[in-house]
């Protein structure tokens, strides 16, 4: 698992598996699911990071960011 924070425009990439996408479905309006062709999920994208995440502080936590 890997999990990068981009701060430019504050999201968070939670990459669960390797694998090849074939879509991206949508939760809600801050949480897209990238999946594949199986409808197995391979990663999560959450925008407004700092808003969505509960205690999430960026300056306060190691992440590999970009």
């Amino acid at each position: 698992m890997k999990i990068r924070y981009d701060s430019k425009v504050d999201a968070m990439y939670i990459e669960l598996a390797r694998g090849k996408y074939d879509a991206t479905r949508k939760i809600t309006d801050s949480i897209l699911v990238d999946e594949d062709k199986d409808g197995k999920v391979l990663a999560i994208e959450i925008l407004d990071a700092t808003e969505n995440i509960p205690a999430f502080d960026p300056k306060h936590i190691s992440l590999q960011t970009s």
